[in-house]
């Protein structure tokens, strides 16, 4: 079948290295896409995945029978709900479905109501009462826009000041809403099923560092590297996720009359008290698919065929039990606020000569030149029969890149390299 991937991030590139690999997969398109998913199929930067219409005049004329929808917005703009009304088979939640993404107001209700473990939380639509409430809870403290914000939209604020600063930011947009959280402690860590409305399958583990710097200093960022599997996430954990997060999730969303079909991908916060829910996203993680893609084994179209269908009975994803996975994102100097864009890299090909994975995000084709074009533009990805081994590689990919103008994290995996070497 002829098969479309919406978006144009690290996460779609590396969709498309799995997608492509398909026996089922005939043609692959990549709407707007980039550099590196046109080196698995066929860009489409003239079609505005903006123009619902647009995008269902494309299917039919090309005999689409999959549509994946990889990034968040056009989840929250509805683009699944006027496919489907196309008679289009396409994978991801709906409008309202995608809002335990693009609201983190409804997810901390839909927690409540349905007894789903995560932080004390209040919503506020106006500064004052949002000031009072974080003067009387004290620090540190959490404050988040209730939208999409990119990965960015969050201030893990360590003193009031900070935490009435991120208030008085927000705010200054008209129309905002926040979420005010109590701050939560222990290791954070991903976990991703795979949905069909009514019930969920496992879909790999990973964790994530979001500062900016080594250390995790610095501003929260849309992800600076992650590994996977999560060792922390050992199957107990990930049955106790299963059971009281994901099932009741789905319960609920059911019960609303908004069933969830799609990617499940919940940020947890593994605390002395069990894990809890900090948010949800309703699409693959970028830059987690950069590691969850090279370590699957099964083939992911007809998995998602049938969640799309609404059947994931006796279906599994494999990953390889074996072989973890490294990804290390080179961001452009000034990242994560301006950056400066149009500077050459050279040496994606020799980063990939001893079995790397470059997965390109901000980049853009210049005839032969291969130039920035974003703020995370690559994701230098690596197998190894550890996170140890895997980090090596990685950042041995990474020295063969010739990018002066971009820099990365030197410490992706500390946490596991660390674990690994305390269990011997």
């Amino acid at each position: 079948m002829n098969i479309l991937l919406i978006g144009s991030g690290g996460r779609e590139h590396a969709l498309a290295y799995a997608l492509a690999k398909s026996p089922l997969c005939a043609r692959l398109f990549a709407a707007p896409g980039n550099p590196g998913t046109a080196r698995h199929g066929e860009n489409r930067p003239d079609l505005d995945v903006a123009d619902h219409a647009a995008v269902r005049a494309f299917c039919e004329a090309e005999r689409v029978g999959l549509v994946v929808v990889g990034p968040e917005a056009p989840l929250v703009a509805g683009l699944v709900d006027d496919l489907a009304a196309a008679g289009i088979r396409v994978f991801g939640p709906t409008r309202e479905a995608a809002q335990l993404e693009g609201s983190k107001g409804f997810t901390k209700d839909l927690c409540a109501a349905y007894g789903i473990p995560t932080a004390a939380f209040a919503r506020f639509d106006a500064l004052d009462p949002a000031l009072d409430y974080v003067r009387a809870q004290g620090a540190p403290i959490v404050v988040k826009a209730d939208g999409l914000a990119a990965g960015k939209g969050v201030t893990v604020a360590e003193t009031l000041d900070q935490a009435e600063g991120a208030l008085r930011a927000l705010f200054a947009e008209p129309g905002a809403a926040v979420v005010v959280e109590e701050c939560l402690f222990g290791e954070e860590a991903s976990f991703f099923a795979l949905c069909d409305g009514t019930r969920a399958i496992p879909c790999g583990t990973a964790q994530d560092h979001k500062r900016v710097f080594d250390g995790d200093r610095g501003p929260n960022t849309g992800g600076m590297g992650a590994y996977s599997p999560a060792a922390i996430l050992t199957p107990a954990l990930e049955a106790e996720v299963m059971a009281r997060i994901i099932a009741p999730t789905l319960a609920g969303m059911r019960a609303r009359g908004t069933p969830f079909t799609g990617i499940l991908y919940a940020g947890l916060m593994l605390t002395e008290d069990g894990p809890k829910l900090i948010e949800y996203n309703t699409r693959f993680g970028d830059p987690e698919a950069q590691v969850l893609m090279p370590r699957l084994s099964s083939d992911l179209v007809p998995a998602l065929l049938s969640a799309c269908e609404g059947d994931l009975t006796g279906v599994a994803l494999e990953f390889d039990p074996q072989r973890a996975a490294l990804t290390v994102v080179m961001a452009a100097a000034g990242y994560p606020g301006a950056v400066v864009r149009g500077s050459l890299i050279r040496g994606l090909d020799a980063a990939e000569a001893d079995g790397a994975l470059v997965f390109q995000a901000g980049t853009r084709q210049d005839g032969e030149r291969l130039l920035a074009d974003g703020g995370r533009v690559l994701a230098v990805t690596a197998l190894g029969d550890s996170v140890k081994e895997a980090q090596a590689r990685a950042y041995a990919a990474v020295a063969r890149i010739d990018w002066p103008e971009g820099f990365c994290r030197r410490d992706i995996g500390y946490r596991a390299v660390a674990r690994e070497l305390l269990e011997g």
